[in-house]
């Protein structure tokens, strides 16, 4: 049986097939978990930057780009 993505009930592409790791974009509450930093203090975080190369906005969620917000995060000191 081959992959369709258009098939319904195809779960190949379920979220728990991409390790969060490989991810490009992660969900608020992912990166939460992944970066052990509270969601309040994430969505703070981008709210208050302008324009933070690590955020990209799918309609109203944010999305964190992984690896650009590894790279901030290295950066500073204390969050």
């Amino acid at each position: 049986m081959t992959f369709d993505p258009f098939r319904k009930g195809d779960d190949k592409l379920n979220n728990n097939d991409v390790p969060i790791w490989e991810k490009y974009t992660l969900t608020i509450e992912e990166a939460a978990k992944y970066f052990r930093i509270g969601e309040s203090k994430l969505r703070k975080l981008a709210e208050e930057n302008p324009v933070p190369d690590w955020v990209m906005m799918n309609g109203n969620r944010i999305q964190i780009k992984r690896k650009q917000f590894e790279k901030m995060i290295d950066t500073v000191d204390a969050i």
